[in-house]
């Protein structure tokens, strides 16, 4: 049955997959003044900008901007971005974060200040929301207290963001630790490799996803072995860490067997990880940030020109890629880009409370949320549930979003 995605789209052929949730490799960094001005990533095309700067003049004068990595941080984010730019013009700004955010917090936060230094901005979408951005979001605060921030996939524990974003939309972690083992044992599987580092391990969700892989293998039968991989932060970048999966994947089949299926915490290592599955013939359920654009169009060669919006299509040309490859039923993922669908639902939840007029003391609304989130989704079911902490706590204010799987037979 093929599942469209209403209103997601993706501008461009994705490209190579340079970076991870959460990490990547120095590039040159872009300011909100830069990514805004004309010619820049951000910059709205110019044919029908008339049109659109009257829509934005009767929705009053507001902006919203969204901050997200460049383009070596991966296509979705920015793409996304830059497709809500020419839909609103004007109305949206845009803004990079560094790549080496991890050892570059004060451009973070010196390039979320720059955007709200403009008084018409009165919301921020966040995606990825990586490390750095509570502490940018205290600072927008210090002149800026009005400021509505949306914090989509964020790098940050919930206790550290939770206080201090508005809203916080995330992929259920932790439920997926618990959906993807018996989904891998429909597909076959009989081990687990996870790949990760010291410091995605660190964070409470990544570890909660990973504590139940621990638990929902040992259910299913399928034997869970951690593999250490390179940092792509550290000193062998993304290069390092991407020829690390390249090599290892091989090692790990030989081992374990072709009924293994392989998982990484980290974005800039699916695409080497999907093409070595490929192959080798292993089996491989879901990335990191569930999509069907991450990552497989480029570790597959597909060509998605001309139809850079269409997920049917997508999904089509992955059917075709399993089948030619002898892959039936050990290929799976989500039919949802789920960051891209947080920045347009962040943005259009952002425009309507606006345009209603609330201000930050009333922004959330539970209701109008989910209804945003599942209308961006289109025909895509999405459940969605509020973070529960470790105390037992209901977080009123971050949402996580699961979907279900789609098998390519």
């Amino acid at each position: 049955m093929k599942k469209r995605i209403v209103c997601l789209t993706l501008a461009a052929a994705m490209l190579l997959s340079m970076a991870g949730c959460r990490s990547a490799e120095p590039a040159p960094t872009e300011t909100a003044e830069s990514t805004t001005a004309a010619g820049g990533e951000g910059a709205a095309a110019e044919d029908g900008a008339e049109t659109e700067a009257e829509g934005t003049e009767a929705a009053g004068n507001f902006k919203i901007g969204i901050i997200t990595g460049t383009a070596s941080q991966g296509d979705e984010e920015i793409t996304q971005a830059n497709k809500m730019k020419e839909l609103y013009g004007d109305m949206i700004v845009t803004a990079t974060y560094p790549d080496n955010f991890a050892t570059e917090t004060e451009t973070v936060i010196s390039n979320a200040v720059a955007m709200a230094s403009d008084p018409d901005v009165k919301a921020i979408v966040w995606c990825q929301a990586v490390p750095g951005t509570a502490a940018a979001i205290d600072k927008v605060r210090e002149t800026r207290p009005d400021m509505i921030f949306i914090a989509g996939t964020p790098g940050e524990d919930p206790g550290v963001i939770d206080p201090k974003a508005d809203i916080v939309l995330q992929v259920d972690e932790p439920g997926c630790g618990i959906v993807i083992p018996p989904q891998a044992a429909k597909q076959g599987a009989k081990t687990l490799v996870h790949y990760s580092f010291p410091r995605h391990m660190s964070y409470a969700l990544i570890v909660a996803r990973h504590e139940n892989l621990k638990k929902y293998c040992a259910e299913n039968g399928i034997e869970l072995v951690d593999v250490t991989a390179p940092d792509p932060t550290g000193d062998s970048g993304v290069t390092g860490a991407q020829q690390f999966i390249l090599e290892d994947v091989p090692r790990q089949i030989e081992k374990y067997g072709k009924d293994t299926v392989f998982f990484t915490t980290n974005c800039g290592m699916q695409e080497p990880l999907i093409r070595s599955v490929f192959e080798n013939g292993a089996i491989y359920t879901l990335q990191c940030c569930p999509s069907p654009f991450h990552a497989f169009p480029a570790a597959l060669n597909i060509d998605m020109s001309g139809h850079e919006a269409d997920v049917d299509y997508m999904l089509e040309q992955l059917q075709a890629k399993v089948t030619e490859a002898g892959m039936g039923g050990r290929v799976s993922t989500w039919a949802v880009p789920c960051n891209m669908l947080f920045i347009e639902a962040g943005v259009e939840y952002a425009k309507t409370i606006l345009e209603e007029g609330r201000t930050r003391e009333n922004a959330l609304d539970d209701e109008l949320l989910r209804q945003t989130i599942q209308e961006c989704a289109g025909d895509v079911d999405m459940t969605v549930a509020n973070y529960v902490d470790d105390s037992g706590n209901e977080i009123g204010n971050h949402y996580l979003v699961m979907a279900d799987f789609i098998t390519f037979e």
